[in-house]
């Protein structure tokens, strides 16, 4: 049974903010990280890593995401369409100082009926034979054109609690998603469903923001024989690819136990979002869950031969990192155990 273990953001990414990891009990953990072989890279985002774990290219300078995710949203389409599809999700901007924040939908609520009816009434003041705005899911929007623009795109992922001026579109047609871009913007604004939203004290949702396009994929081919995960973009490439994928296993004890053969991709994102909205109390606290959870079975399966290697593949805004471990590398008694800041 071999594991790779996906966790985004396992590091901070403040440097300077070392005293995030006082008094955190990870001895498992810790083990794990000193014991194995490390090797360090450039940074990019989860959805990124997937795409590349499962040899696809990028389309017009973007990530397929969307034509992906219909896997999970509207299947028959991801099936059959012949368009080019990108995401405009839905996103809430708010100007700070001299710059304009993104906080996506893991900061709001969206009722299907209030999706469908913005969507509906973007369709009507701005939609045309060139593009239909769809919401097959209350949190994630679609566009779907005939033909793909030339325009580059950064995933919502890379931009979420950042300034969005340096991840505009860039290329040919940028002035005319521009243009999409603040049309969106001005319709959304004065919207009544917004409207009734603030009056509740809730975020409004005053923008989308486009990227992941591309058109539908033939055929994916997966490294992996299991995915386990509870993240939508890594079931849509286990659905796209045909191999099996389960929801995270509740009791990792058990999981182990049963040593299902094969390679197993395992995805714990649980700390991105603290991570992202630089929510440190939460952060660590989700991070004392794993090391309980999930560090100390495996820990103790490696040990035991459960597990024949485990790799530890973790992002952040500095530098993606993978630690290699075998059942041997923990006999290694002369690598003496590191704090976790240290491999960070």
């Amino acid at each position: 049974m071999n594991i790779n273990l996906l966790i985004p953001n396992l590091f901070w990414s403040e440097t300077s903010q070392l005293e995030i990891y006082d008094g955190l009990s990870i001895h498992s953990l810790e083990t794990l990280l000193s014991k194995g072989i490390s090797t360090a890279n450039s940074s990019f985002e989860m959805e990124t890593w997937l795409c590349k774990q499962f040899n696809l290219e990028q389309q017009h300078e973007s990530w397929p995401i969307a034509p992906l995710m219909l896997n999970i949203d509207a299947p028959s389409l991801a099936k059959t369409s012949k368009d080019f599809w990108m995401c405009a999700d839905p996103v809430h901007l708010r100007i700070e100082q001299n710059h304009i924040m993104l906080a996506d939908s893991q900061s709001f609520k969206i009722s299907p009926e209030e999706a469908e009816q913005l969507v509906q009434d973007l369709n009507r003041d701005l939609g045309n034979a060139n593009f239909i705005f769809s919401a097959f899911h209350p949190h994630r929007w679609y566009i779907q054109i005939p033909r793909a623009p030339e325009i580059q795109t950064y995933p919502l992922s890379q931009v979420t609690c950042k300034n969005i001026n340096n991840f505009l579109p860039t290329g040919k047609d940028s002035i005319i998603w521009h243009k999409i871009f603040n049309e969106v913007q001005m319709l959304l604004h004065e919207h009544p469903i917004n409207q009734a939203r603030e009056s509740r004290g809730e975020l409004i949702i005053n923008s989308i923001w486009l990227g992941g396009g591309g058109n539908i994929l033939q055929s994916i081919h997966s490294p992996y024989t299991h995915i386990w995960s509870n993240d939508d973009f890594s079931q849509s490439l286990a659905l796209a690819s045909s191999i099996n994928h389960l929801n995270l296993p509740i009791d990792v004890n058990n999981w182990l136990q049963t040593e299902i053969p094969g390679n197993h991709l395992v995805v714990l994102d649980s700390l991105r979002s603290p991570a992202k909205y630089k929510n440190a109390y939460e952060w660590r606290e989700t991070l004392k869950n794993m090391e309980h959870n999930w560090f100390l079975p495996l820990y103790t399966a490696i040990k035991n031969g459960k597990v024949s290697r485990l790799t530890i593949t973790t992002s952040n805004e500095i530098a993606l990192n993978d630690f290699v471990i075998t059942r041997s590398d923990l006999w290694k008694f002369w690598l003496f155990n590191k704090p976790l800041s240290t491999h960070s």
